[in-house]
């Protein structure tokens, strides 16, 4: 059964242009994920960051790219320059490294996933596929199927 939206939530929508970006499930594709888990290890202990990208359909996020921007890494963090971002790219989220076990994502973390897309990733050391957690824009873990 379709929940009904309300007058509000499609005003919100509206206005924060979101109406069009619902999905239900979210594919990654195989080799995106090795190419994170690929850079991650040669990053270390630097953390790396990036954008996903993908798109949208019938319900399903579909995540089948990396977008690279100019930005600066340490041990402690990653930051991107999005303003450089080409207005063609279709980018739906971000992915970045941990260089410690730890998948939870950092208060800048939270405030960069609700300025930056709908879907996010972090992989943490030691970078492979059980290391990686998926959030939402608000910070919350959310699942997602590899292809």
């Amino acid at each position: 059964m379709k929940k009904k939206e309300s007058w509000m939530d499609r005003v919100i929508g509206s206005f924060l242009g979101n109406q069009d970006k619902k999905f239900q499930e979210i594919l990654i594709d195989q080799e995106v994920v090795e190419d994170i888990i690929q850079i991650a290890r040669e990053s270390h202990p630097l953390e790396f960051a990036a954008l996903l990208e993908g798109k949208i359909k019938k319900g399903v996020l579909k995540v089948d790219g990396l977008v690279f921007l100019p930005g600066e890494t340490s041990d402690q963090g990653a930051v991107m320059k999005t303003f450089m971002m080409p207005l063609t790219t279709g980018t739906v989220g971000s992915v970045h490294s941990h260089p410690i076990p730890s998948r939870e994502p950092s208060t800048a973390d939270l405030q960069f996933f609700a300025k930056n897309g709908l879907f996010h990733l972090i992989i943490a050391y030691p970078y492979t596929e059980d290391t990686i957690q998926a959030y939402d824009t608000f910070g919350e873990m959310i699942s997602y199927r590899l292809i």
